[in-house]
């Protein structure tokens, strides 16, 4: 059975502050009234609310998030809202599906999934709901017009929502949803993990989402969908930035792909060259070589902002348009460095308040795709990968998990194919069709470490790959001016000198070596050993994967 949680929209309050009370349902009726909601009746929707508020402006949104219990504004003049989910839910996200065979995650019976859908239907009868529609892309042949729907109780959602999508041109008639996502942060979902449920209809192109207030599933809602639509297209989503480097009369274009706290968004916002960010998280890679951006905005970490190393997502963060989540607060004040509640907090800002951000409609064919992996060990801060070979580290997708995904992944090793946990089929399909477009479009490969080298942070003579120096690896690639050798151990090229790194800093460069003059060599050999071993095991475990990825790491 499925109840109206007892929480409600309340978050945690912050450290010594309270937050202002709720509102009355009388007080909320009588301002929902007078603000434009409509009989659900006048509009033609998958679901039958009390009453809903079409398209409200920004300002409306704005308005309505401020009478959030659990909203307060900064002294910036942006808002900042404390959520009680402050992180993706994995273990409570299922594909609906009666052929568990085709998808790599978890899956749920469809009678199972129409149960649900029913209970939230009749749920949301008796609900004030927001209607939020615009387009997934910006290319008006490859958009893919979507809509929200979403409990008028969280409208800080349905803000960022609107900002991530490409908006309506005239506020079209005739917009017709190809996918949709009806979000209930406030019902209970009992019996599944946590209570919660992100249920993913990708026959029906419905995701309903269930007692989460975090906003990443309204974006992740969508675009896990969209992420179908482009396979089914022939090509590929990744998760992914992507940035436009200048190198004398040439542009060249680099899709930077890693998990959630590699440094995906920072290392796109960072300038060489006067380079400019193009796309934050999500693009399609298609087998004519274009590249299709999906988000007007970013949903960026705020942990460690500190403007001295990433001056762009600093001033866009504190502009009055943001939105804020969970970013520590007291008073009016915010913390970038304060994890008392969660190191997972984000801020939602408009790609224009960049300056100098790009456009992906100008893209004809990508040149660079750089694969960040935040590891600790042997992985060197560059190395070059070819065909094959390129195609295996993309399905590796190793990295240190981070709050983003919640208590089950901070702190621990994985391996995410394609470093997107958002692809709702088998994780095969990613790297066979990842190879084929390579092979199609080349482009140069090329695996950097955000992390550490020679041990964790507990390690004392380990070392940490700064932005600094990830900044120069990347101005290296773009201007092809680094030198390579090939690595004995794992056969890929690894550079000798990079121009911007020198001194200690070019120990990020050779790990074999770094571990040698620290007198550690039967250390690196353990763990060489052990990498080639769990990987070979691993990529042999998606059965359809192409033989030659597989067997590129023995």
């Amino acid at each position: 059975m499925l109840t109206h949680s007892s929480r409600g929209v309340m978050g945690r309050p912050a450290r010594g502050d309270r937050l202002k009370q709720a509102p009355s349902e009388a007080d909320a009726r009588n301002a929902y009234k007078e603000r434009g909601y409509v009989a659900s009746s006048m509009i033609a929707l998958p679901v039958k609310p009390r009453s809903v508020l079409f398209r409200p402006a920004p300002e409306e949104l704005r308005r309505l998030t401020e009478r959030m219990p659990n909203c307060r504004t900064t002294r910036h003049g942006n808002v900042n809202v404390q959520t009680r989910v402050a992180s993706r839910s994995k273990s409570s996200t299922f594909v609906v599906t009666d052929d568990p065979g085709l998808h790599s995650g978890l899956t749920m019976s469809r009678s199972e999934g129409e149960r649900m859908a029913r209970l939230q239907d009749e749920y949301i009868a008796s609900r004030d709901m927001l209607v939020v529609d615009g387009y997934i892309g910006n290319d008006e042949a490859f958009r893919t017009p979507t809509r929200l729907i979403i409990e008028a109780a969280n409208a800080n959602i349905a803000a960022m929502q609107q900002i991530l999508y490409y908006p309506l041109e005239n506020a079209e008639a005739s917009f017709d949803p190809e996918l949709t996502v009806i979000y209930t942060p406030n019902l209970v979902a009992a019996g599944f993990p946590s209570d919660r449920l992100i249920a993913a209809d990708l026959e029906r192109r419905i995701t309903r989402v269930f007692n989460s207030d975090y906003f990443g599933e309204s974006k992740k809602g969508g675009l896990r969908m969209w992420n179908k639509l482009v396979y089914d297209r022939g090509g590929l989503a990744m998760h992914a930035g992507c940035k436009i480097i200048p190198v004398g009369d040439r542009r060249r274009v680099a899709l930077i792909i890693g998990m959630s706290g590699t440094g995906k968004t920072t290392t796109t916002f960072t300038r060489q060259n006067d380079s400019q960010p193009v796309q934050d998280d999500f693009l399609a890679l298609m087998p004519d070589g274009r590249v299709h951006a999906t988000e007007n905005g970013c949903f960026a970490k705020t942990f460690g902002l500190a403007e001295r190393t990433e001056p762009a997502i600093y001033r866009a963060v504190l502009k009055p348009s943001s939105y804020l989540e969970n970013v520590s607060q007291t008073g009016a004040d915010i913390d970038f460095f304060d994890t008392s509640y969660t190191q997972n907090g984000r801020a939602v800002f408009h790609m224009s308040d960049i300056e100098g951000a790009g456009d992906a409609r100008g893209i004809r064919k990508a040149d660079l795709l750089l694969i960040l992996n935040r590891n600790e060990n042997v992985i060197p801060a560059v190395a070059r990968l070819h065909g094959a070979q390129a195609a295996a580290y993309f399905m590796l997708g190793e990295t240190r998990g981070t709050s983003a995904g919640g208590a089950e992944e901070a702190g621990r090793f994985l391996r995410i194919p394609g470093t997107n946990p958002f692809f709702p089929l088998d994780h095969s399909l990613q790297g066979n069709r990842f190879l084929e477009l390579l092979r199609k479009n080349p482009m140069e490969v090329y695996l950097m470490n955000t992390g550490r080298i020679g041990g964790g942070e507990d390690e004392a003579r380990s070392m940490k790959v700064g932005i600094e120096q990830s900044s120069a690896v990347v101005k290296a690639i773009a201007e092809g001016s680094i030198r390579w050798e090939r690595d004995p151990d794992f056969g890929y090229e690894i550079a000798s000198s990079v121009p911007g790194i020198g001194g200690e800093g070019e120990q990020l460069l050779q790990p074999r070596a770094l571990y040698a003059r620290q007198g550690r060599q039967d250390e690196y050999a353990a763990i060489i050993e052990r990498l080639k071993a769990e990987r070979r095991e691993y990529l042999r475990s998606f059965q359809a994967l192409e033989r030659d990825i597989a067997e590129s790491v023995s």
